[in-house]
């Protein structure tokens, strides 16, 4: 039997409704079909920069974080429909692969060095792969974990381990985070097998909020805390776990991502507002974004250039940014489309921003 649970988490205004699926071992599924579309797009150019913004096939899209392949093709998942999307900058269409069990619960997706697809479905519970060449999936089923019942104290919920966001170290391992169990976890792509390190002593559910996750050059893993206003660091060789708590109190980490400078950047839920973090003193820097759009709060997705600019979508003034760590300044980029609610962000070979409008079912591009 399927226990439903719907968990309210606020993620810049969106709900997450969590479902609850006992759900076990791993599965593979090959497909040989996929919709392709040519899309519509718009172009304005700005004295900084050209924008570019393409029409999903579909309205609802659910559009979430992308990424970047080896090819320069787009990948992003399409919680509303439950597709893994692939978009051809040079042809200009969509590719959308339907994905086994899912559950419109798509979010962090990553590519591999063999330029295979990794992503996390949240509710249907599952560390998935997909393989463009053979059009084949595999998912790597994760546990449910169990709570007691807030609103009936004789009974319990079981809740899956909700997996978030992706990073994949040198070896090829894939890491992510794990929002509701309060843990970060390691799939083995080798052996398909799982590791989880608890971030707490008792385990806890559904307090800390792990959420996003990156790999900086010395291979240890970084990972934001939501729930409580901190980063953490996990040695992979030991599993020693190190937490840094923001003395703001508004913060509530989002993304993370790490400078080749050793630096580490993160976004926030409740404010427009860049984070540095310098992991040798142990401190926090704090940077004010402009919000004069009247859209929500929040600084989501954030992607490094090669000269270390710091590139951010910033909802409320419906605007890509580029922070210079030097002059300690943000330049604006504002989206064609107003309203779009700009969400995840990747930088392409040419130095060009690609991103997700999330309330406008478009896929956007910046070439600044």
């Amino acid at each position: 039997m399927c226990k439903r649970l719907k968990t309210i988490f606020v993620l810049l205004c969106l709900s997450f409704a969590l479902f609850a699926c006992s759900n076990g071992g791993s599965a593979s599924h090959t497909t040989n079909t996929a919709a392709m579309n040519q899309s519509p797009q718009t172009q304005v150019s700005q004295p900084d920069g050209t924008f570019h913004e393409y029409a999903l096939p579909q309205s609802k899209s659910g559009i979430m974080r992308p990424a970047i392949d080896h090819q320069q093709h787009i990948w992003f998942g399409e919680m509303g429909h439950n597709y893994l999307t692939e978009f051809d900058p040079v042809s200009k269409t969509f590719h959308q692969f339907p994905t086994p069990h899912g559950q419109y619960g798509i979010m962090g997706v990553a590519v591999a060095a063999d330029n295979s697809i990794w992503f996390a479905e949240q509710y249907a519970n599952y560390i998935g792969h997909y393989d463009p060449r053979s059009n084949h999936f595999t998912t790597y089923a994760l546990p449910s974990i169990s709570t007691p019942d807030p609103n009936n104290s004789k009974q319990t919920l079981k809740l899956p381990l909700a997996p978030n966001e992706l990073a994949i170290d040198a070896q090829g391992n894939v890491w992510f985070t794990e929002m509701n169990a309060d843990a970060i976890g390691k799939l083995d792509t080798k052996s398909g097998k799982f590791t989880h390190y608890p971030l707490s002593s008792p385990r806890t559910v559904q307090q800390i909020n792990p959420y996003g996750i990156t790999i900086d050059k010395d291979n240890m893993v970084w990972f934001t805390e939501a729930g409580k206003d901190a980063i953490g660091r996990l040695d992979p060789q030991t599993g020693a776990l190190h937490m840094y708590s923001d003395p703001q109190p508004y913060t509530s980490f989002m993304e993370v991502t790490s400078a080749s400078t050793g630096q580490l950047w993160l976004t926030t839920f409740n404010a427009s507002v860049l984070v540095q973090f310098n992991p040798q003193t142990g401190t926090f820097a704090s940077y004010h974004a402009t919000a004069n759009d009247g859209g929500i709060s929040g600084m989501y997705g954030i992607s490094i250039s090669p000269t270390n600019a710091i590139w951010v979508t910033v909802p409320a003034a419906n605007a890509i940014a580029r922070f210079n760590p030097q002059s300690k300044k943000f330049q604006y980029y504002t989206i064609p489309t107003g309203n779009v609610t700009p969400l995840g962000l990747v930088i392409d070979q040419h130095n060009a921003l690609w991103f997700t409008e999330s309330a406008k079912d478009q896929l956007g591009v910046l070439q600044p």
